[in-house]
C-alpha cells in the first residue's frame, strides 16, 4: 500500500506561505462587480421596503404579511435591526417555529410576533425618525438606505466568496481525477464499500458512514479516499477548517470502515497555521494543496501503476 506523503514542518511551512501568497493575489484581484451588484440590487429592496411601509410608520398585517412571505424582503427587514438578526435566532427570540408563509397567512400573531422583536432591536442610528415620532428627511432616508445596502451586500458577498472557493476547489479536483482516467459516477450514501465508489472511480459530495466528504474516490487499490476541500481565510481560521472539522470526519470515517481502508484527504487553499496543519497530519489526515495537484497526480498515479 503507497500512503500519501507525510510533509515536515519545513515543507508545511513553505506550502502554506505559498498558499497564502495565491489567496492574497486572488483577494486583491477579485472584481468589484460582485459587491456592486448585490449593493445596486439591495438598495432596490431597501428603497421599495421603506416605500411600502411609509419610512417604516405603518407596520399594520397586511405590509408586514406581503415583507415576511417574501424572502428577499424578509431579509431585509432582519438588517433593520443593529446588529442584524440571522434568520435563526429571529425565530428564537420570537418564540416561531417556521416563517413559511403558509404558516404567517393562517396565524397572523405570528406575525406580530416576528415584527416586534426586529422593531424593538431597531438600529436607532440608521433609523433615527422612528424613535424621534416623525418622518425622516431625505437625507436620512438615503443614508439609512445605502448603509443598509452595504451591510447586505456585505453578507452577500461573504457568503459567495465561501460558496464559490468551496465549489472551485471541488471542481479542479474532479477536473485532476478525470484527467487521470478516473470515472465519476452518481452521489451516494455509503454505508458499506459494496456500494462505495469502485477502483477507479469517485463521486461527489456523499455520506461517507456517519459523515460527509466532498469526494470519495475508490482507490486501485482498493481502499476509499474521502476528500475534504478546505478554504481558511486566517490563521484563527484554520482551526475550525481542518482541525476542529476535517481532521474529526477523518478519525470518524477510520473508525467507521477501519484505518487500514480508509484514506481521509483535505485539499488545502488560503491560510493555515503551521501548527494546526501538524496536528492535522498528526492525528491521521493526509494533506494536499490546490496550488500544488500534482502532488496528488503523483500519488494516485503511482497506486495505479503499483497494480497494474
Amino acid at each position: 500500500m503507497i500512503d500519501p506523503p507525510v510533509w515536515s514542518s519545513q515543507e508545511l511551512s513553505g506550502f502554506a506561505a505559498e498558499a497564502k501568497s495565491e489567496f492574497r493575489k486572488e483577494r486583491l484581484e477579485e472584481p468589484l462587480e460582485e459587491y456592486a451588484a448585490k449593493f445596486e440590487e439591495w438598495q432596490g429592496v431597501f428603497e421599495n421596503l421603506l416605500e411600502a411601509t411609509v419610512d417604516l410608520s405603518q407596520l399594520g398585517t397586511e405590509e408586514l404579511l406581503e415583507i415576511l412571505t417574501d424572502k428577499q424582503y424578509l431579509d431585509a427587514f432582519r438588517y433593520l435591526a443593529g446588529p442584524p438578526i440571522s434568520h435563526d435566532d429571529l425565530k428564537t427570540l420570537a418564540e416561531v417555529e417556521s416563517t413559511a408563509p403558509g404558516r404567517l397567512r393562517q396565524n397572523p400573531v405570528l406575525i406580530g410576533k416576528l415584527a416586534g422583536v426586529v422593531m424593538d432591536g431597531l438600529d436607532r442610528r440608521r433609523f433615527p425618525w422612528i424613535s424621534e415620532n416623525r418622518l425622516p428627511t431625505d437625507e436620512e432616508r438615503k443614508a439609512a438606505i445605502l448603509a443598509s445596502a452595504s451591510l447586505q451586500a456585505h453578507q452577500a458577498v461573504q457568503t459567495w466568496r465561501r460558496n464559490e472557493a468551496g465549489k472551485s476547489q471541488e471542481n479542479i479536483v474532479k477536473s485532476l481525477l478525470l484527467t487521470i482516467g478516473f470515472v465519476e459516477v452518481r452521489k451516494r450514501s455509503i454505508t458499506t464499500f459494496d456500494v462505495s465508489p469502485a477502483n477507479g472511480q469517485f463521486c461527489g459530495e456523499s455520506k461517507f458512514g456517519t459523515r460527509r466528504a466532498d469526494l470519495v474516490v475508490g482507490l486501485h487499490d482498493g481502499r476509499k479516499a474521502p476528500i475534504e476541500c478546505k478554504v481558511s481565510n486566517s490563521e484563527v481560521n484554520s482551526v475550525k477548517r481542518l482541525n476542529n472539522d476535517a481532521a474529526v470526519k477523518a478519525r470518524s470515517w477510520q473508525s467507521d470502515f477501519g484505518k487500514l481502508n480508509v484514506v481521509p484527504i483535505a485539499i488545502l487553499s488560503g491560510v493555515y497555521k503551521l501548527e494546526n496543519l501538524e496536528e492535522a497530519q498528526d492525528r491521521g489526515l493526509f494533506l494536499f494543496w490546490s496550488h500544488r495537484l500534482a502532488d496528488l497526480e503523483k500519488w494516485l498515479s503511482r497506486i495505479r501503476e503499483e497494480r497494474r
